[in-house]
């Protein structure tokens, strides 16, 4: 057994392809291997499982970045902590953050349906995969590693919208690191990290990156927006003029979700992650039937002029002409739509929970976009208390 706390019994050893081991405790061995006499030499872990009767391997690195006299602590250190990992069940597999990711993607998948799995992927896709960081493996993260994604995040350019070509917003790059946040977390909670220092602060949000939403349309506008519509857009945004929800939840409707003898409509996964019934008005029963008339119970509610769903590519253009041609503000979206109706809604003294539940948003985040509409109409209620 070889001694490897100080540095001039290391440099006695010979190089060779096997490391050198010395004990830590009970089934629990800190190993250093140098290939050449000059080389910093590089630290592993060894653990005996008493559970499959194997010994499992860690890789530790070189630790060359500390002056020699502290790698061996250092190594050590790092070796207590994988052996207290397992001890605790943690896995002995080692991932990489592209792995963590994937299987972020699975899980989010299976639980909140294909469509979210699909964004999450998409935003690893473009900002996760093809960077430094993805080839990791996350027990090796450090800090520096994700400040220097989080900086190259940054200055990645948007590719559409208003925005496109500028630099992230700070609402952009919040929702991003939030992906990549809950992947690492979900590894972390699964027992595949040991800890999760590399990511606790590097990763927290940007403050106050979601203002209020700024864009209203009053009835008029809406009108005027429906008329300047080709037929097909035309519906889909009627449609977010009666009910407000999110355009991509609209898209995903199909037929079955409908029940025209009970007046609801069953809105499936989208971004809230759950189902929810929606009793409809009269008006919205009505376009719902309109919208479903002929069709199999499996077909779209909403497709575009060929027969197809629609999605946000083939709605933008369209779209964005029909707003010019309304003599609208250029930076109203389709997403205008369901906060003018979330304003109304809460303008009508809808208590906050109920446009939570329809619209599929947590009541913290009505809260924070429309809480100052609901302390008006409050203070509008307490004005009529007044003797």
């Amino acid at each position: 057994m070889a001694k490897l706390s100080k540095v001039a019994d290391r440099d006695k050893l010979k190089p060779r392809r096997d490391p050198y081991w010395e004990k830590i405790s009970s089934g629990c061995f800190l190993g250093f291997r140098k290939m050449t006499a000059t080389s910093a030499g590089a630290w592993s872990a060894r653990f005996y499982d008493d559970h499959s009767a194997k010994q499992l391997y860690k890789p530790l690195g070189e630790f060359s970045e500390l002056p020699p006299s502290e790698r061996f602590d250092a190594a050590q250190a790092a070796a207590r902590e994988w052996f207290q990992h397992l001890g605790k069940g943690g896995a002995s597999e080692v991932l990489t953050v592209k792995e963590v990711c994937e299987r972020y993607v699975s899980r989010t998948t299976t639980e909140r349906g294909e469509k979210s799995g699909k964004d999450v992927e998409k935003r690893f896709l473009r900002f996760v995969y093809g960077e430094k960081i993805a080839k990791i493996d996350i027990d090796k993260l450090k800090p520096t590693h994700l400040e220097e994604w989080r900086k190259s995040l940054r200055e990645t350019p948007t590719i559409s919208g208003p925005r496109k070509g500028k630099k992230r917003s700070d609402s952009a790059l919040n929702r991003d690191m939030a992906c990549l946040k809950a992947a690492f977390n979900l590894a972390y909670r699964d027992g595949l990290a040991t800890n999760d220092f590399a990511w606790r602060n590097q990763l927290l949000a940007v403050k106050n990156a979601d203002r209020r939403r700024g864009t209203y349309l009053d009835l008029t506008q809406r009108r005027q927006l429906i008329e300047k519509c080709p037929s097909d857009l035309a519906n889909l945004v009627e449609a977010m003029c009666l009910l407000p929800l999110r355009p991509g939840a609209f898209a995903d409707l199909k037929v079955s979700n409908f029940d025209s003898r009970l007046a609801t409509l069953n809105v499936g996964k989208d971004k809230s992650g759950h189902d929810r019934l929606i009793s409809l008005p009269n008006k919205a029963t009505e376009f719902f039937k309109r919208m479903c008339v002929n069709k199999l119970p499996t077909a779209h509610v909403l497709t575009r002029a060929n027969g197809k769903p629609w999605e946000k590519d083939y709605w933008k253009i369209p779209f964005k002409d029909a707003v010019i041609e309304a003599g609208l503000s250029a930076a109203t979206t389709l997403y205008a739509l369901r906060h003018s109706a979330i304003t109304d809604l809460i303008h009508s003294g809808v208590d906050t929970l109920t446009v939570s539940q329809v619209s599929g948003t947590s009541i913290g985040m009505i809260e924070r976009h429309y809480g100052h509409l609901t302390h008006a109409h409050t203070k509008k209620s307490l004005e009529a208390l007044m003797l």
